[in-house]
């Protein structure tokens, strides 16, 4: 017969209590009797469901099951990273804003709580290490969709005993409509380019009008502004854009209007065939510096909440009120599915709302109220006819009879 309990550390606060409280964080231990010998040993976990399956495990095979070779918390994130890497991921998807963001956070709450190796993350030190984070609600639940990542590659490789993070519950993600550029906003942004030109001395006259190039290209491609600034001369044929989106590694192939293709070819070019970019630099870095040009441009412009964003907005709820179907704009968008595009943009959706307008319109015309309100002011003689039950269909007025309105 085997007994398992907390062997409690020195800081832990209910040391005094003993073997009879459980309830905590402190590494579980075995006692008792096995194949004829006394055992008392560490079971190096912290799972309390975990170790109670181990020791009936052991006492059913009536020896002590070795589990495998348990692994640092450290080693599975630098061989989940190394995989991530091999899978050919984009960038941004690897670096420190990203999963090794969450792989600091997570080595430093082990380290506070006194935590080495993977397998002790438990549904409760998942928990709570969660409850630290200070993200928003987006924010919050793409983390934890990549520590539900971590943790499944970890449990394919028997490093842990299951995913703790799959427990958790997502956060409830509000979302913010859609806000394209007006028309008159994008006058003044354009109208801008020329005063930022004024603005900035240090080569403002050829950013200027790499500016306006730019600007355009966002607004008439629907292009994410990573993909814009990588674009090369060699993705435009004619009036027709091809390219890979860098998020999706969807190709997408649009057609520019022409007064943007003549914008881009007196766009002074970085290199040959780089517009925006010089091609060998890190394309974030340039990301960042032109996100904080059209920022200048922004203020110049005075034109609120503005972001690179919105021109995509602005495309796709453009061709969208064209009456253009949504499933041709989640291609011209490059989006995986069209789902995506729906969770965006279905309010701006022609199509819906004039089916919308018309079921409304027909449910008017059958309405009874609406009818009888017509035909009082066709015929209005100053006093309202009285409205009785039969009006409605029924017996309005209950036992008590039928009610009449003056």
């Amino acid at each position: 017969m085997l007994t398992i309990y907390r062997r409690h550390r020195k800081n832990c606060a209910h040391r005094i209590k003993g073997r009879r409280h459980r309830h905590c964080h402190c590494p579980i231990w075995v006692d008792g009797i096995l194949g004829g010998k006394e055992m008392r040993a560490s079971l190096k976990i912290r799972d309390w469901q975990r170790a109670q399956e181990m020791v009936r495990e052991w006492e059913v095979a009536d020896k002590q099951i070795l589990p495998p070779e348990r692994r640092t918390l450290s080693d599975c994130w630098k061989e989940f990273l190394v995989d991530v890497e091999a899978r050919k991921l984009h960038e941004s998807t690897v670096r420190n804003r990203k999963y090794k963001v969450l792989q600091r956070q997570m080595e430093e709450y082990a380290r506070k709580n006194g935590f080495d190796f993977a397998d002790e993350f438990d549904l409760p030190a998942v928990s709570l290490f969660r409850s630290e984070w200070k993200d928003g609600q987006r924010s919050s639940a793409k983390k934890l969709e990549r520590l539900r990542a971590f943790f499944s590659f970890a449990q394919k490789r028997k490093w842990v005993a299951g995913n703790p993070a799959s427990e958790l519950k997502a956060p409830k993600i509000t979302l913010c409509p859609t806000m394209p550029f007006n028309r008159e906003e994008m006058i003044r942004i354009l109208a801008a380019i020329d005063e930022y030109r004024d603005e900035i001395q240090e080569r403002g006259s050829q950013n200027g009008r790499r500016l306006r190039g730019l600007v355009l290209l966002l607004r008439y491609s629907g292009m994410r502004i990573g993909d814009a600034v990588s674009l090369t001369a060699n993705r435009i044929e004619g009036n027709r854009l091809f390219l890979y989106t860098q998020k999706t590694g969807v190709a997408v192939n649009t057609v520019l209007p022409e007064f943007v293709l003549h914008a881009l070819g007196r766009t002074p070019r970085v290199t040959e065939g780089h517009f925006f970019w010089d091609g060998e630099s890190k394309l974030e870095i340039a990301v960042g510096s032109w996100r904080r040009r059209l920022a200048t441009l922004f203020d110049l412009a005075k034109v609120k909440d503005a972001h690179p964003h919105r021109f995509r907005d602005t495309f796709a709820v453009e061709l969208l009120l064209s009456g253009v179907p949504i499933e041709r704009v989640s291609i011209l968008l490059g989006h995986q599915s069209v789902r995506i595009t729906e969770r965006h943009y279905s309010p701006w959706v022609r199509s819906r709302q004039e089916q919308l307008e018309a079921d409304l319109a027909n449910a008017w015309k059958q309405d009874p109220i609406i009818a009888h309100q017509k035909e009082v002011h066709a015929g209005y003689t100053g006093k309202m006819p009285p409205l009785t039950d039969s009006f409605y269909g029924g017996n309005f007025g209950g036992a008590g009879g039928n009610r009449t309105h003056a």
